[in-house]
């Protein structure tokens, strides 16, 4: 217990950035307790779903924010999840605890068929080829409507089996834990997994890189297979919560949708996305209970058109850089309002003690 303490109190709160999502995750877990009975059947669902589509946006920058890959049609992975844990429920009679991780697997067998054409093609090529699969595989789907439900889909899939309350907090967690997971895999600064620095240089010049001894083409296939895992098994929670699956579920607004997220939030984070979607979500779901629900997607836009006006990299990346500072000399992160480095006593702003000097 006092090694958490520590460890919360210097690696957590010692850093606005992780503090801020310290509270933000606790005040998300304690939200069923604060709220009235007729408010929180709403707010839990909500939340639910936000974190479903959180898991499928950050997915999306992992792949295209971490090893530039731009995928527009990432509901292929979503899509292919939802359809697989329906099918195998409905048809051949899979419970819920087997269709989660089988729905998965389907996704990164679909993510390792997509990487096929991304080791020769790059840019708008990829773009456009990766928006010809989910179309595809809709027309598949059309075609045997008789197995998969056609343009009305596929009903009745088995629940999960536990209350909302239980629901809320296992599927909330299980993105933060896959959040966490992602941003270890891409985190420059880790001395315990170094595919970040790997990923960072693929992202600037995937041929210096190959030029260097990385082997690019086995890191792409990864990230791949990753981003596939993860968003399909947002798509396979998705179709047991609830308990129906279409053709929505691989459209091309569902891919548009993670980019705008992934954008509005700070592209090449993973915690960029996830403040997009419970920024930009919410207030879509939440605005017709001020009576404003025929102007929710106008409102949408407007906040969008002002955060890429004014924040360009981000809301997540414009609010970060104005809260820390790397440290000159350990390039340890430190708060905006410290003076000196919290581990070398390096000034942070010397240009600013330099104007104080010349200004006595």
């Amino acid at each position: 217990m006092q090694r958490l303490y520590f460890w919360i109190r210097d690696d957590v709160f010692a850093i606005p950035g992780r503090a801020i999502a310290f509270l933000w995750v606790v005040g998300v877990l304690l939200l069923p307790l604060v709220l009235t009975e007729s408010l929180a059947p709403m707010v839990m669902r909500v939340v639910i779903v936000g974190s479903l589509y959180a898991i499928f946006a950050f997915s999306w920058d992992l792949l295209a924010g971490f090893t530039g890959q731009v995928s527009l049609g990432h509901a292929l992975f979503f899509g292919t999840g939802a359809y697989a844990a329906a099918i195998l429920n409905l048809r051949l009679g899979w419970p819920v605890w087997a269709t989660i991780p089988a729905g998965a697997l389907f996704s990164v067998v679909a993510g390792l068929i997509t990487c096929l054409p991304a080791l020769r093609l790059r840019g708008m090529y990829l773009a456009l080829v990766t928006l010809a699969l989910p179309l595809i595989l809709t027309g598949v789907i059309y075609v045997w409507k008789d197995f998969t439900g056609g343009e009305y889909g596929l009903g009745g899939v088995a629940t999960l089996g536990m209350p909302q309350v239980a629901t809320f907090y296992i599927i909330f967690l299980l993105m933060v834990a896959m959040a966490l997971i992602a941003w270890k895999l891409t985190d420059t600064r880790s001395k315990i997994v170094r595919t970040g620095v790997i990923l960072r240089a693929i992202l600037e010049d995937e041929i210096a890189a190959r030029m260097s001894g990385i082997m690019t083409t086995r890191y792409k296939v990864v990230v791949f297979a990753v981003s596939g895992l993860m968003s399909g098994l947002a798509g396979v929670l998705y179709a047991h919560y609830f308990r129906v699956v279409g053709p929505s579920t691989l459209e091309l607004m569902l891919s548009f949708n993670a980019l705008v997220w992934t954008v509005f939030g700070g592209i090449g984070t993973i915690y960029g996305p996830i403040a997009g979607v419970f920024v930009l979500y919410p207030l879509v779901e939440l605005t017709p209970l001020a009576g404003l629900g025929h102007y929710r997607f106008v409102i949408q836009a407007l906040i969008l058109v002002i955060v890429l006006l004014f924040m360009p990299q981000g809301i997540t990346t414009w609010v970060r850089d104005h809260i820390e500072e790397f440290c000159p000399r350990c390039k340890l992160i430190n708060s905006t309002w410290r003076t000196s480095c919290r581990a070398c006593g390096a000034p942070l702003h010397p240009e600013r003690e330099r104007g104080a000097g010349h200004g006595k």
